[in-house]
């Protein structure tokens, strides 16, 4: 699996990362399985969050892999944290960072973790109180690299600037071919059309010049998880230009659709959300495929993206 670095300060890491989200739904064997299977990619980048499946996510991989020290050495493990269920709501306070951590740490079988992102945004959050809990967890520690999910650039800055010299290395934001209004808006600054509302704050540009990787989050998906776009009668055009695309490269559009995602020059590291090995196979193969400047702006404007 071709590598890459995460933000300017953080590991090498693949290219693309395993989403374990929807690991509970795997049986034992199953999980075990796929796991094995993507650590046979080189994609050794598991995403997890303290929310999936109530924390049995993190359980279900930390069996599946049988974690120990050796095994440990081999992966790279992200966690986030901030969002409560019950009550519904966020929560970014030095409590429950450090308490989600620990709880983390517990059910991965693990002593640290590589990078904690806060998962979504707390309206009040306090800059100094986070960066406090993330100077005790990396001076203990517990976690070496430090980023967010789903935050503008008048966040992250706010946030950076009470982290000092702790850098923010990764941001996880929703991006498809279809759901993809942050490059769009960059294509139609000043017009008078929908494209160009700018509805992040340009984070696209603030991620490249502060050099904090993106990692797009639903790849496949359309609208807020309305479905996958690939076979979908919905985008008949997008689907015959991927799969034009997929058979000249020799490839899945499964493929070619993370493809799209790797060919733009901010070097995302996309999450993948499947739990099947062969389509997990198809994805990984998508770093080893360069689309053409013409396929991309192809694919792009299949899904309905207007140029001006």
């Amino acid at each position: 699996m071709r590598t890459m670095k995460l933000g300017a300060a953080g590991p090498t890491v693949p290219v693309v990362a395993v989403g374990c989200m929807r690991i509970n739904n795997l049986d034992g064997p199953a999980a075990e399985r796929f796991v094995q299977a993507a650590l046979d990619l080189g994609a050794n980048f598991f995403d997890h969050a303290d929310i999936y499946g109530d924390g049995a996510c993190e359980e279900i991989f930390a069996k599946a892999v049988h974690m120990s020290p050796s095994v440990r050495e081999k992966l790279i493990l992200q966690s986030k944290c901030g969002i409560v269920k019950n009550p519904r709501m966020f929560d970014f306070s030095r409590r429950h960072i450090i308490e989600s951590v620990e709880g983390s740490l517990r059910r991965l079988g693990t002593e640290y973790l590589d990078v904690l992102l806060l998962h979504r945004p707390d309206a009040l959050m306090e800059p100094d109180e986070v960066a406090s809990a993330f100077e005790e967890l990396a001076a203990a520690g517990k976690v070496r690299h430090f980023g967010v999910s789903n935050q503008n650039p008048g966040q992250m800055k706010l946030l950076q600037r009470a982290m000092g010299s702790r850098p923010i290395v990764a941001n996880q934001l929703q991006l498809s071919i279809t759901n993809c209004n942050m490059i769009s808006n960059g294509f139609n600054v000043n017009m008078e059309n929908d494209s160009a509302l700018c509805r992040d704050g340009s984070v696209l540009d603030f991620c490249r010049l502060h050099d904090i990787t993106i990692q797009p989050w639903s790849p496949f998906q359309y609208g807020f998880f309305e479905g996958v776009f690939l076979g979908s009668d919905k985008f008949p055009a997008l689907n015959r230009v991927i799969d034009e695309i997929a058979e000249r490269h020799g490839v899945s559009n499964t493929t070619v659709a993370i493809a799209w995602i790797l060919r733009h020059p901010a070097h995302m590291q996309p999450v993948a959300g499947t739990m099947n090995p062969g389509r997990l196979a198809d994805i990984c193969r998508a770093a080893d495929v360069t689309l053409s400047r013409e396929e991309w702006y192809a694919i792009y404007q299949a899904a309905g993206n207007v140029l001006p």
